[in-house]
C-alpha cells in the first residue's frame, strides 16, 4: 500500500496544472453544498428561535392547527381538565410598523418595524410566568389603554413611564400609556406590548377571541404529561394542536425549499466535477500506457495498478473536499454577515454563525469523495486489463461514425424520440419522466455525433483562421478520442442547458406573470399593507375605513379583501374575502378552470369557493368538489366553483370566498387590502389629496398608486431574474474548469506530437491557433447538446408551473440560445489560454525527447 500511495503522490505532485484543476472541480461542488446547507439552518434557526420565544417557557400551548382565533370559553374547559395545574388565555398579534413610523426620517434606518400586540389577563397570566417589573407597576384586570413594555423598547419609543405612544389597529391608530417596564429583551423574537386581554379584543376588532392558551402540568412524568395532552386534544377535537406557537410558516417553508434547491445545484456541480475526475483518469490511463506497462513488466499485478489509480483519486478527493468545506464555511459567514443588517432591520431577527453539525461533515465528506472514487472506479478497472505487452505497443486510431454508432447510439436515439414525444402530452409528470430519458439519450448518442459535428465545425472554423490547417488539426485530435471529448463536452451541456432553460423560464415567466400583476393590481389606488401575503402578520382596517373611501367625491367602486387562515386536507392555507361584484371591476382572477362569470355569481350564492392552482395541486382538489375548511367553529364543507389565481397569492395555497361567508364562518371583518378605481371624470389630484387625510388615521397602510405598484412588482421579478441568471453562471464555471483540464491534458499527450509541428516549422502563434480551435470546437459540441437539453427543460418547467395554476405560455427562448451560443464561444477562448500558452512554450528538442 505504501508503494501504491507513493507512487500516487509522485504522480500528482509531478502534474500540478493538471491535479490543481481535478481538485477545483470538487472544490467547487462541495462549496455549494456545504455552503448552502449550513446558512440556510442558521436562517432557519434564527427565525424559529424568534417565534418561539413569543411562547414563553411553558409546558405546552394549545392553539387551533389554523393558528387562527378561538373563543376564550375553551381556557375555561381545559382549566378545569385533569392534570392541568395552570392555564392562562392570551390575544397577540404582530403588528407591523409602517416605514419611518417612529422617526419619520427617511434618510435613517427604522429602528424596529414590528411589535407583538399581546392581550392577557392580569391574574392568569401570572400563574404560569414571571414578569418582574423594574418600574412602575403590572397590569391590572380594569386597566384600559395601558401598557407594560421591556426597557430595550422603551428606550427605542423613546419613552419613560407615564408616556404615551400610537399602535396601528383596525380601528385607526391606538393610544396607550406606559403603566410599567419590564427588563431589556434578551430573548430573540420581537419585541412585546401588554395589554389586558380586554384592551386587545377592542383594539383587534375580536370580542371574546383568544388564539393561545399557555398551560402548565401537575406532572414532569413523560407518560403523564403525554395523557394529559391526548385527553385535551380528545375533548377540544381535532382542529386543535398541543405544542409550540409556528408563525410565518410560509417564509420557514419557503427556506427549507431554498435549501432543496442549493442542495440540488450543489449536487448537480459535483456531478459535473464527477465529469471533469472521469475523463481525468480516463486520460491518465491513456497517457501512461507505457508506464502501466512498465510497471506490469516489473512485476506489478493488477491489484497494484488499481490502487495506485484509486489513491490518486482518493488524495484529490479529500484535499478538495476540505478545501471545498472550508470555503463553504466562509461562504457562509459573508452571507450571514451580509444578510444580518437586512434582517434585523426588516424582521428583527438576528442570525448567530453559521450551523455545522456533524451529519453535514460527514454528508459533504462522503460526497465529495465518494464522487472522485466512482468516477476513478471505471478507468482504475480499465488501466489493470492493460496488458504488458498491449501497453507498450504504439494505439492510435480514429473512431468513424459508422463504429461509434452501435447499439447503445440507436438506444440513445430512441430514449430522445420518446421523450420528445412525451413533449406533446403537455402533462408535466409525463415530460419529467421524459427529461430522464432525453438526458440519458444524450449521453449515449453524443460519443458517436462527436465526428461528424466536430467535422462540421472545423469547417467553420477553417474560413476564419484562413485554411492554415488549425481547424483540421484540432479536430482530428479530438476524433481520436471521441468519448473523451463527449464527456467534457457533457459538463459545458448542463451549463448551457442551465442558461437556456432560465431564458426560457423567464421569458414565460415574465409574459405569464406581468398580464397577472395588471390584471390584479391594475386598479387606480391600493392601500397596501406592510407584508403583502403574510396576511396574518398585518393589522387591518374595520369597514368604515371601506365606506368612508365610497363617500369620497370621484371614487367609483371600493374593494377590500379580507383574510383568515385555515386547513385543507391538511394543508395550511389562507382564506381570502371578496365582494365579487366590486372585486371584479378593480382586480380579477385569472382563471384556469372554470367559468369566470359563473364562479363569481356563485360565490354570493352560499358556501362556494375559488382556489388556486396550488391549492388544487397539493390537496387534490378538482372543480366541482367539496373541500372542508377548517374554522373556529368546526369544520364547513364548501364546493369549489372554480380553479384561478392571483398574483398577491401567487405562492399560497388560498380559497376565496364571499364577504358574509369568511364574517359568518371565520368571524373576519377586518380589511387587510384595499383598491379602488376613480369614476372617469374624477380630478385625480383632488381626490388622491382626499385619500391620504383618510390614509393618515390608519398608518398600517401604505397608499400607492396603482401603476406605480405594478412597476415596483415588476422591478422584483427583474431581479429574482438576475439571481437566476447569476446561478447560471456560478454553475457554467466547473465546464469551463472541465474544458481548461481536458485541454491541458492533452497538450501533456501530444508533447511529441507539438515538437514535430515545430519542428517541421510551426510557430508558436500556429500552435496556439490550435489549440484554440480545439477548445471552440469541445465548446460547440457542449453547446449545440446544452441548447437541446435547455429548450426541453424550460418546456418542462413552463409545463409544471402551468400544472400549479399559473398562465403562462411557452416561449421560445431565442435570446437565451445567442447567451448560450455567446457564452460558449467566450467559454471557449478562455479555456484555451492556459493550455495554448503551455502548448506554445514547449521546446522542440524536450518535446521530441517525451516519453
Amino acid at each position: 500500500m505504501n508503494l501504491q500511495l507513493t507512487l500516487a503522490l509522485r504522480y500528482l505532485s509531478g502534474r500540478k496544472l493538471r491535479t490543481t484543476l481535478t481538485t477545483l472541480a470538487i472544490v467547487f461542488g462541495v462549496l455549494v453544498v456545504f455552503g448552502m446547507n449550513i446558512l440556510i439552518p442558521s436562517l432557519t434557526g434564527a427565525f424559529q428561535a424568534s417565534f418561539m420565544a413569543a411562547a414563553g417557557q411553558v409546558d405546552a400551548t394549545l392553539t387551533l392547527k389554523t393558528s387562527d382565533a378561538f373563543p376564550a370559553s375553551v381556557r375555561d374547559r381545559v382549566a378545569a381538565m385533569d392534570g392541568v395545574r395552570a392555564a392562562t388565555a392570551s390575544l397577540s398579534r404582530l403588528v407591523n410598523l409602517p416605514v419611518d413610523y417612529l422617526d419619520h426620517d427617511p434618510a435613517l434606518p427604522d429602528a424596529i418595524t414590528a411589535v407583538s400586540l399581546v392581550g392577557i389577563d392580569p391574574d392568569q397570566a401570572r400563574t404560569v410566568r414571571m414578569y418582574p417589573v423594574t418600574q412602575g407597576r403590572f397590569l391590572q384586570a380594569d386597566d384600559r389603554a395601558a401598557a407594560v413594555i421591556s426597557k430595550s423598547l422603551a428606550e427605542t419609543f423613546k419613552v419613560t413611564l407615564g408616556d404615551t405612544f400610537e399602535l396601528p389597529s383596525p380601528e385607526g391608530e391606538q393610544t396607550l400609556e406606559v403603566i410599567g417596564i419590564l427588563p431589556a429583551r434578551a430573548l430573540p423574537g420581537n419585541e412585546e406590548v401588554l395589554v389586558t386581554l380586554a384592551q386587545a379584543q377592542e383594539m383587534l376588532n375580536m370580542p371574546g377571541m383568544i388564539n393561545a392558551i399557555d398551560l402548565n402540568y401537575d406532572s414532569v412524568d413523560e407518560t403523564r404529561r403525554q395523557t394529559i395532552e391526548q385527553s385535551i386534544l380528545a375533548a377540544l377535537g381535532d382542529i386543535y394542536q398541543v405544542g409550540s406557537l409556528e408563525a410565518n410558516a410560509e417564509i420557514l417553508t419557503n427556506m427549507q425549499l431554498a435549501q432543496q434547491i442549493f442542495s440540488m445545484l450543489g449536487t448537480l456541480a459535483l456531478l459535473m466535477g464527477g465529469f471533469i475526475i472521469f475523463n481525468t483518469f480516463r486520460t491518465i490511463i491513456v497517457e501512461r500506457r507505457r508506464d502501466i506497462g512498465m510497471l506490469r513488466a516489473l512485476g506489478a499485478n493488477r491489484k497494484t495498478i488499481f490502487g495506485v489509480i484509486l489513491a490518486e483519486g482518493l488524495m484529490q478527493g479529500v484535499a478538495g473536499t476540505l478545501l471545498g468545506m472550508l470555503l463553504g464555511y466562509g461562504l457562509g459567514i459573508l452571507s450571514l454577515n451580509a444578510l444580518n443588517p437586512i434582517l434585523q432591520m426588516y424582521m428583527n431577527v438576528k442570525i448567530g454563525a453559521p450551523a455545522v453539525n456533524l451529519s453535514m461533515v460527514v454528508v459533504s465528506l462522503v460526497i465529495g469523495v465518494g464522487i472522485t472514487l466512482l468516477a476513478g472506479l471505471l478507468p482504475a478497472i480499465n488501466a489493470t486489463r492493460i496488458t504488458p505487452l498491449e501497453a507498450l505497443r504504439p494505439s492510435v486510431g480514429a473512431v468513424t461514425l459508422k463504429r461509434m454508432a452501435g447499439f447503445g447510439f440507436w438506444s440513445g436515439a430512441a430514449l430522445i424520440v420518446a421523450a420528445l414525444a412525451t413533449l406533446l402530452t403537455r402533462n408535466a409528470a409525463l415530460i419529467g419522466a421524459g427529461l430522464v430519458a432525453f438526458i440519458i439519450g444524450l449521453v449515449l448518442t453524443a460519443p458517436a455525433l462527436v465526428n461528424p459535428i466536430a467535422a462540421l465545425f472545423s469547417r467553420l472554423l477553417a474560413l476564419i483562421f484562413a485554411r492554415d490547417g488549425s481547424a483540421q488539426l484540432a479536430e482530428g485530435n479530438l476524433s481520436r478520442q471521441p468519448s473523451r471529448a463527449a464527456i467534457t463536452a457533457s459538463t459545458t451541456l448542463i451549463a448551457m442547458a442551465i442558461i437556456v432553460m432560465a431564458a426560457g423560464m423567464i421569458t414565460s415567466v415574465s409574459l405569464g406573470f406581468t398580464s397577472l400583476v395588471r390584471k390584479s393590481l391594475g386598479s387606480d389606488y391600493l392601500f397596501i399593507p406592510p407584508s403583502v401575503a403574510l396576511w396574518g402578520g398585518n393589522v387591518g382596517a374595520d369597514p368604515r375605513l371601506a365606506e368612508e373611501l365610497r363617500q369620497v367625491e370621484g371614487v367609483e367602486v371600493v374593494s377590500a379583501l379580507r383574510f383568515a387562515p385555515s386547513q385543507v386536507n391538511g394543508v395550511d392555507i389562507s382564506v381570502m374575502g371578496i365582494d365579487p361584484q366590486a372585486y371584479t371591476q378593480v382586480s380579477g382572477l385569472h382563471f384556469s378552470k372554470g367559468d369566470e362569470s359563473q364562479a363569481y355569481a356563485a360565490l354570493e350564492a352560499g358556501r362556494n369557493a375559488i382556489i388556486n392552482g396550488i391549492l388544487a395541486s397539493s390537496a387534490g382538489i378538482k372543480l366541482g368538489d367539496d373541500l372542508e375548511l377548517i374554522t373556529p367553529g368546526g369544520k364547513r364543507a364548501y364546493r369549489v366553483v372554480g380553479i384561478a389565481s392571483d398574483f398577491l397569492n401567487a405562492k399560497i395555497a388560498t380559497a376565496y370566498i364571499a364577504h358574509a361567508n369568511i364574517a359568518e364562518d371565520f368571524g373576519r371583518n377586518e380589511d387587510v387590502f384595499i383598491q379602488l378605481n376613480l369614476a372617469p371624470s374624477a380630478d385625480s389630484a383632488q381626490v388622491e389629496k382626499q385619500l391620504k387625510a383618510l390614509a393618515a388615521a390608519y398608518p398600517q397602510f401604505r397608499l400607492i398608486n396603482g401603476k406605480e405598484y405594478v412597476e415596483e412588482s415588476l422591478q422584483l421579478f427583474d431581479m429574482a431574474f438576475a439571481v437566476i441568471i447569476a446561478l447560471g453562471v456560478f454553475l457554467a464555471v466547473p465546464s469551463l474548469i472541465a474544458m481548461v483540464n481536458t485541454l491541458a491534458i492533452g497538450v501533456i499527450e501530444r508533447t511529441r506530437e507539438i515538437g514535430m509541428l515545430r519542428a517541421v516549422g510551426a510557430t508558436r502563434r500556429q500552435v496556439r491557433k490550435v489549440i484554440l480551435a480545439e477548445a471552440l470546437i469541445l465548446s460547440a459540441l457542449g453547446t449545440s447538446f446544452g441548447v437541446a437539453m435547455g429548450l426541453y427543460l424550460a418546456f418542462l418547467v413552463v409545463e409544471a408551473m402551468k400544472s400549479f395554476g399559473f398562465p403562462m405560455e411557452y416561449v421560445f427562448p431565442a435570446g437565451g440560445i445567442l447567451a448560450a451560443v455567446a457564452a460558449g464561444i467566450l467559454f471557449g477562448v478562455l479555456a484555451s489560454i492556459i493550455p495554448a500558452r503551455q502548448a506554445a512554450r514547449l521546446e522542440v528538442v524536450q518535446a521530441l525527447r517525451y516519453e
